[in-house]
């Protein structure tokens, strides 16, 4: 009887060790299956680019492409991130250049206001007066100091936009190439017209003399006195 047990049980643990080798082996099939059918799916809809250990994926409408088509499409991709920098870039300048003609026309006219009526102005007002043309004084130059920052950053977009046109060029790639050239010609355009305005304000600014007044050096003048008053005897070298 108790070998009877032994041979029962045995038999019934071969048959759950094989059901379960069985259904391992189905699993494997299964995942096997659908690894099979997701590969040319894949395959049909991105094509993956390691780029220094990134991984760029770029999708394609079918499973077969050429290397030329992939640059020219990437090479618009690039007029079209060149365009928009050049775009913001020749913004930003633009405004800047518009604010820096302001507050010269500003400046030049507080100066001419203050040349017609300084007979008439008592001692506090007068300080009055110039305590707001010291302070345009220093919004004209703050806005200068903007414009050379937005300048920087707008002549680097439009190498960066010819460069892209010209890749696009190469590439095949002839709207984009035409389209970087357009707005390189627009974004010029826009400059050159509101440079021509700051560059007319400036001319006005050095004919009025407001930057550059008297005023604004007042403790330069007691040094140069005195310097004239030292006698000639402590200047020889005996």
């Amino acid at each position: 009887m108790a070998t009877f047990r032994k041979l029962l049980f045995g038999s019934f643990r071969c048959a759950s060790t094989w059901y379960s080798y069985g259904r391992g082996l189905a699993n494997v099939s299964l995942a096997r299956q659908t690894l099979g059918k997701l590969a040319p799916v894949v395959k049909r809809n991105w094509i993956s680019l390691s780029v220094a250990g990134a991984l760029c994926a770029v999708p394609v409408a079918q499973a077969d492409i050429s290397h030329e088509a992939l640059i020219k499409r990437a090479s618009s991709l690039v007029t079209d991130s060149a365009n928009t920098y050049l775009s913001q870039t020749t913004l930003a300048l633009v405004d800047s250049l518009t604010l820096y003609a302001k507050a010269i026309r500003i400046l030049v006219s507080l100066q001419r206001r203050y040349e017609a009526s300084a007979s008439r102005l008592s001692p506090a007002d007068e300080d009055a007066v110039w305590q707001v043309m010291i302070h345009q004084r220093e919004e004209v130059v703050s806005r200068r100091e903007q414009c050379k920052r937005f300048e920087s950053n707008w002549t680097t977009a439009i190498n960066l936009s010819e460069l892209a046109a010209e890749a696009a060029y190469n590439a095949g790639a002839d709207q984009a190439s035409v389209t970087a050239r357009s707005s390189l010609d627009l974004a010029q355009a826009q400059v050159e017209r509101v440079r021509q305005l700051a560059l007319e304000a400036e001319e006005g600014l050095r004919e009025s003399r407001a930057e550059h007044s008297p005023r604004l050096e007042p403790a330069a003048q007691p040094m140069v006195a005195e310097e004239e008053e030292i006698p000639e005897a402590y200047l020889r070298e005996d």
